[in-house]
């Protein structure tokens, strides 16, 4: 197969409060919402996806805001840390931009040459900026607040822990076209070059840490990116050659999606790039307006009477 896999398309996490979600990743990390829509297997449960103005693959986060979820747990199995590429020298901004919002943050650190701030969302997910040493063109949303010389890029990396690497790292390199760039210790980066930038998954061997447990504050899968359908179902059928359970192709309005579960016990998911967020409402307009899949639309009015009121 000569189309390789572009990096990361998106990452979808849980969260309990939709309004404190909101207003963390859209005032405090900059964000835009891109796109307000439900969960389109549990339509009484929003999701939310943040990103740059666009919406393009490789800056968007998105999440299942389930009021009053309990807490889950991070651990092998799962991704466990999401890496945002920042400029450098912007570190510094980030932390005392912090410190005034009350976000819980680690100590800036440097790993593989970067150096890199980890905080928490609300909820305890594990994020990190990235001073990244591969260069970001990416332009950055500064409609948040956060000024373009310190705004977030898109994404940078993320990071897999696992019992072992091995099964996992097979499919990154060997269906996926990533190579073993850089190792320290337990930690393993594997890079495509396919795409400039979010670009990096970093798998994390940890044999005797227990299974990770899903909840709030947890990651759910990872979305990997690829052109278009045509190169989609070429994906599917080497997977479903090499014996793998994978599901066909499903319609989330603004991309085509397959999912399957890598043997190391992440979901991944294989996402195109098209339609995009524009296909139901005006760059201006993205995230404004609640947007439901057509399946849905009769139940407009109960569906809005049953969510979370947002103060946007």
């Amino acid at each position: 197969m000569t189309n390789k896999i572009q990096g990361i398309h998106h990452i979808t996490a849980i969260a309990g409060s939709a309004q404190r979600n909101h207003d963390f990743y859209t005032k405090v990390l900059g964000l835009r919402m891109v796109k307000k829509t439900v969960n389109f297997d549990d339509p009484g449960t929003y999701h939310f996806y943040y990103g740059n103005e666009t919406g393009m693959p490789g800056t968007i986060l998105t999440f299942f805001p389930w009021e009053g979820i309990v807490g889950g747990r991070t651990g092998t199995g799962m991704a466990t840390e999401i890496g945002y590429s920042v400029p450098k020298d912007s570190l510094e901004y980030w932390v005392n931009r912090f410190k005034e919002s009350g976000v819980k943050q680690g100590e800036i650190s440097e790993r593989f040459g970067e150096l890199y701030l980890p905080f928490q969302d609300p909820d305890g997910l594990k994020l990190e900026l990235i001073a990244s040493k591969y260069g970001d063109d990416r332009q950055p949303w500064v409609g948040g607040g956060v000024p373009g010389e310190a705004a977030t890029k898109g994404f940078h990396s993320v990071t897999l822990t696992l019992r072992s690497i091995k099964p996992t790292a097979t499919i990154l390199t060997d269906v996926f076209g990533y190579e073993l760039k850089e190792q320290d210790g337990g930690r393993y980066r594997y890079v495509t070059d396919a795409v400039p930038t979010a670009s990096i998954v970093d798998l994390v061997e940890a044999p005797d840490e227990a299974r990770g447990h899903q909840g709030g504050g947890t990651n759910h899968h990872v979305a990997f990116r690829v052109p278009n359908e045509d190169v989609q179902m070429e994906y599917r059928e080497k997977l479903l050659k090499m014996g793998t359970n994978i599901t066909p192709k499903i319609n989330r309005d603004y991309f085509y999606s397959l999912y399957f579960r890598e043997p190391g016990g992440v979901l991944f998911e294989i996402a195109t790039d098209n339609p995009g967020f524009t296909v139901d409402e005006p760059l201006n307009e993205l995230g404004t307006n609640l947007k439901l899949p057509v399946q849905y639309e009769a139940r407009r009015a109960d569906i809005e009477k049953g969510l979370p009121k947002l103060k946007i």
